[in-house]
C-alpha cells in the first residue's frame, strides 16, 4: 500500500514487520455543543492540535465501572497532567480506610503491589493527605470530578481525553483576536464536543525515524509480537522518558529521531539524525518575564540565572493602595506618584488629587464614622510631599485609585542582585545586554515585568561531534524523540553551557504561571469599602 505522509509518499510492503510503539491524536473534530448534545445547527470542523485558547475540561457525566477500565482509557502518570481525580457513589471499605461517597480520590501511578496490579490514590482530609491503594479489580461506579485547571489543546488530547470517548470542553479564554480564518464562530465562548482523530506512530526495521500511519488507512496487518523478536527495533524515547532515568544512567549518547520543528536557536540544531550527549538532568530556576505594553499581545520570557546583562529600574505602577501595602520593603521608601483622584467619603481619611505624591509608611487600623456609629478599617499611613514639608496622611486600603513609582534608584544590576534584593514582580529594561549572547532578544524590549522566580525540569546537551558549547533544554516544552546509542561519551565533563533566553507563547505562559502557583495559596483579597 502507498500513503503520503506529510506530503510525502511512503509504501508499506507486503510483509513488512512494523512494530507498533504507541498511538496519539492527529487532530480534533469539534463540534458546537448545547445541553450535552451535538448542536442541531452546527457544522463539524477540524482543529489542530496548536489551535489558539485555553479550555476547561467538563467532567464525563458516564461512570466507569472498574478501576481496569480508567487505568485502559486515562493516562496515569508521574507528569503534571497525569494525576485524574475520581469520585464514588458509594463509600469504599479497605482495610485500614473507608473513602467516603462523593470523596475526590487522585489517581497517581499504577504499579504492582504484592504481586497484585493496583492504584496509588490518595485523599485529602484536613488539609492531611491519605494514601491508599485500589486494586485494578475494584468494580463500582467513579465519576470524574470536576478540573477547574485551564489546558492548551494539545494538553487535553493528550492527557484529557479518554480511549473511546468524547471530551467536552469550554472555551476559558481566547488568545488571539478572531479572524475569517478561525473556524469557530465570532465571538463563540461556548462549550465544544472534541471527537479525536488518531494515528499509529510505529518504527520500522531498516528506518531511523518515527513513522506515523493514519488510523483511517486501509491495510491488513497481523499481529506476530508473541513470535517475533521485538529488540531489533529502535526504542523511541521522549525527553520525559529521558528525565525519569536515574542520575546514574548519566551520560548518555543519543540520536534524535524526531526534532523540534520551527524553533528558533539553539533548539534549531537539533534535526533529525543528529547525535547529541545528554550529560545530566536537573531543576532549575528561571525568572518568568513579560514585555510592558499596554496592548496586547504581550511578548514573555524565561530569563535563566546566568544571563550576564544588566538592568536598569523602571517606574511600577499600582491600581490600589493595598498594592502599595504589598510593594513597600524596608530597604527603601517607596515614593509614588497618584494618577487618579480618588474622594474620600470619611472626614478621617486623605482626599487624593491627581499628581499629589507620597512616601508609604506602614498599614494600620484606624476608627471612622460611617452612618454615626464608628468602623475599625485598615488604612495605609504616608506622608504626602509638599512643596516645603511633609504631611501625615491616612489612605483607605479599599482604595481604588493608580499610583506611579518615583525611581531615584540610577544603579545597574544583575538579574541575581534583583532577586535577592526586591520583591517581585519588578519593571526593569536591559541597560547593558548580554554579550555572550549572539543575538540578546531581551535588549530589543523597551520594558520588562519580572514577575515570578520558577523551577524547571532541564537537560544539559551538547553534539556528539567536538562540542565546544552546552546548552539547556526544557524537557516538557519541547517536543523530541530519541534513541540511545551504544557509544561511549568522550568527555563527562559537559563544555562551557550557553546562556539561552527562552520566549514562550502565551499558552506556555499560562501553563508556567499554573503550575508554579498550584502549591501556593491564593493572594489575600484587598479589604472593601465598609458599608
Amino acid at each position: 500500500s502507498i500513503y503520503e505522509m506529510f506530503g510525502n509518499e511512503c509504501c508499506l510492503s507486503t510483509g513488512e514487520v512494523i512494530k507498533v510503539i504507541g498511538f496519539k491524536i492527529n487532530k480534533l473534530i469539534a463540534s458546537i455543543c448545547e445541553n450535552n448534545e451535538v448542536s442541531q445547527l452546527s457544522a463539524k470542523v477540524e482543529l489542530p492540535l496548536n489551535f489558539p485558547g485555553l479550555y476547561k475540561v467538563v467532567a464525563d457525566k458516564t461512570p466507569y465501572v472498574s478501576i481496569e477500565e480508567i487505568t485502559r482509557k486515562i493516562s496515569i502518570g508521574p507528569t503534571r497532567f497525569g494525576h485524574p481525580c475520581f469520585y464514588s457513589p458509594e463509600d469504599i471499605k479497605l482495610a485500614n480506610l473507608t473513602i467516603k461517597h462523593g470523596e475526590q480520590i487522585t489517581f497517581n501511578s499504577v504499579e504492582e503491589v504484592n504481586g497484585t496490579m493496583a492504584v496509588n490514590c490518595g485523599v485529602v482530609r484536613n488539609n492531611q493527605s491519605h494514601s491508599f491503594t485500589l486494586p485494578l479489580s475494584q468494580e463500582g461506579q467513579f465519576y470524574e470530578c470536576e478540573d477547574d485547571q485551564i489546558y492548551t489543546l494539545k494538553e487535553i488530547a493528550e492527557w484529557k481525553i479518554p480511549k473511546c470517548r468524547n471530551r467536552i470542553v469550554k472555551l476559558s479564554n481566547v488568545l488571539h483576536t478572531w479572524d475569517c480564518s478561525n473556524p469557530l464562530p465570532e465571538n463563540f465562548d461556548g462549550c465544544l464536543i472534541l471527537t479525536p482523530v488518531y494515528e499509529v506512530q510505529a518504527v520500522m526495521k531498516f528506518r531511523k525515524d518515527i513513522v506515523h500511519i493514519l488510523s483511517d488507512l486501509d491495510v491488513e496487518v497481523k499481529d506476530i509480537t508473541d513470535c517475533y523478536d521485538i529488540s531489533s527495533f529502535l526504542q523511541p524515547l521522549t525527553l520525559e522518558d529521558i528525565f525519569e532515568r536515574t542520575s546514574k544512567e548519566f551520560p548518555m549518547v543519543a540520536e534524535i529521531m524526531e526534532g523540534p520543528s520551527g524553533c528558533p536557536k539553539p533548539y534549531n540544531l537539533l534535526y533529525t539524525g543528529k547525535e547529541i550527549v545528554i550529560y545530566k538532568k536537573y531543576q532549575a530556576t528561571r525568572v518568568l518575564a513579560s514585555e510592558i505594553r499596554s496592548d496586547s499581545p504581550k511578548r514573555h520570557f524565561l530569563i535563566p540565572m546566568s544571563y550576564k546583562g544588566k538592568f536598569k529600574r523602571r517606574p511600577r505602577e499600582f491600581p490600589t493602595a493595598y498594592d502599595l501595602e504589598i510593594a513597600r520593603s524596608e530597604k527603601e521608601q517607596l515614593h509614588v506618584v497618584a494618577t487618579k483622584a480618588f474622594d474620600s467619603p470619611h472626614e478621617e481619611l486623605f482626599s487624593v488629587s491627581v499628581g499629589d505624591q507620597f512616601l508609604v509608611q506602614q498599614c494600620q487600623t484606624t476608627e471612622v464614622l460611617c452612618e454615626g456609629r464608628k468602623k475599625l478599617i485598615d488604612v495605609l499611613a504616608c506622608e504626602q510631599i509638599l512643596s516645603d514639608a511633609y504631611k501625615k496622611v491616612l489612605l483607605p486600603m479599599y482604595m481604588e485609585g493608580g499610583f506611579v513609582e518615583v525611581v531615584h534608584d540610577k544603579k545597574q544590576y544583575q538579574l541575581s542582585e534583583i532577586c535577592k534584593h526586591f520583591r517581585l514582580p519588578f519593571n526593569v529594561k536591559v541597560a547593558v545586554r548580554d554579550l555572550s549572547i549572539e543575538e540578546d532578544i531581551l535588549a530589543a524590549v523597551p520594558g520588562l515585568q519580572f514577575e515570578e522566580e520558577i523551577t524547571d525540569s532541564y537537560l544539559l546537551i551538547s553534539g556528539a561531534s567536538s562540542p565546544v558549547e552546552s546548552w539547556e533544554i526544557p524537557v516538557y516544552r519541547l517536543n523530541m524523540l530519541v534513541h540511545l546509542l551504544n557509544k561511549d561519551v568522550q568527555t563527562v565533563v559537559p563544555p562551557v553551557t550557553k546562556t539561552t533566553v527562552e520566549e514562550v507563547s502565551e499558552e506556555q505562559y499560562y501553563m508556567v504561571r499554573r503550575y508554579e502557583n498550584q502549591s501556593l495559596h491564593p493572594p489575600p483579597r484587598p479589604p472593601k469599602k465598609p458599608t
